[in-house]
């Protein structure tokens, strides 16, 4: 077998009732969801496992509760005793990456980024930004979009997922001309996104700057594993980088199909999706056929990734 990577969900992966039954099966899982309601002074468990989808889409109880699931799920795979030998994440994602690298404690890691949820909420006005998907365009055409729409006001690549899928994010009326000009250009699809800010584009700065007091608080510690940071697709071993990175993060352009071919380049041919669905998974699939993707959310899920790593 060559080298494991885990994956770690990002925002828009959340639903009522995620990491329910792994909780349920196994202590250490249910302790992690104890430790997120201990941290935020809310009981999680209760918001995860019987709330609604509305309150779990505000986007500042988003970022903690998919945290706390994606680390929960990833319980049982350490009690097995199976590391991998590399871990990245999908924008929040990347904060679970850390925490499975030892890079942070989840306790500070969970409340880190229900602030940063609340800073990039914050950063613009409801109404006045969104993102779009653009599919079937080539990397090059999607930034060829933008920068003809841009007459229009911010519009900016924010998500490189896989070949034929990016998301582009700015201000609303450029974000729908640049949707215009890739439907002219013959996207498969272009369509506004349901979200409430446009993340990961240079409107999002003052998340980063109120971000960047609240990670000068937190004490980070020498990473067991590197992590492929999202600004850079880029293998981070360093702890003294990491911050700087986190801040930059929330503005830029996540590189995620970048960061997947990085960690083929280095080996890796085994990539486990933890947390809240398989997104990330069908991302890897459209980037290379010939890695494994195996996920973790339910017991079922668990157990076939089990089998599968344990064969």
């Amino acid at each position: 077998m060559g080298k494991l990577a885990f994956l770690f969900s990002g925002q828009g992966a959340q639903y009522v009732g995620m990491g329910k039954q792994i909780a349920e099966e196994y202590k250490a899982s249910d302790a992690i969801f104890e430790q997120a309601s201990e941290a935020l002074g809310f009981d999680v468990k209760k918001m995860v496992f019987e709330g609604d989808e509305e309150t779990l889409k505000i986007t500042e109880n988003t970022q903690p509760t998919i945290l706390t699931t994606s680390i929960a799920c990833l319980q049982p795979l350490l009690q097995r005793g199976i590391k991998p030998d590399v871990a990245a994440g999908l924008s929040l994602g990347e904060y679970s990456a850390h925490v499975a690298a030892g890079t942070m404690t989840f306790t500070d890691a969970v409340a880190l980024v229900r602030k940063r949820g609340k800073f990039m909420q914050e950063a613009v006005p409801v109404g006045k930004g969104t993102m779009a998907a653009i599919l079937g365009l080539e990397a090059e055409a999607v930034i060829e979009c933008c920068k003809r729409a841009s007459l229009e006001g911010i519009v900016e690549p924010a998500n490189f997922n896989c070949p034929g899928q990016v998301v582009v994010a700015g201000e609303v009326k450029a974000v729908e001309k640049a949707v215009e000009i890739a439907k002219e250009m013959e996207a498969k699809r272009a369509m506004l996104l349901p979200v409430s800010a446009p993340f990961h584009c240079s409107m999002l700065k003052p998340a980063g700057e109120k971000l960047a007091e609240e990670l000068e608080k937190i004490n980070l510690n020498d990473m067991q594993i590197p992590v492929v940071a999202n600004v850079n697709a880029e293998y981070i071993l360093d702890k003294t980088v990491v911050k700087d990175l986190l801040i930059r993060q929330v503005s830029s352009s996540v590189l995620f199909e970048a960061s997947i071919r990085k960690m083929l380049e280095n080996g890796v041919d085994t990539f486990v999706e933890i947390g809240p669905g398989k997104v990330l998974s069908g991302f890897v699939r459209k980037i290379s056929r010939d890695a494994k993707t195996l996920n973790v959310e339910d017991i079922e899920s668990l157990n076939n990734t089990l089998k599968e790593l344990e064969s």
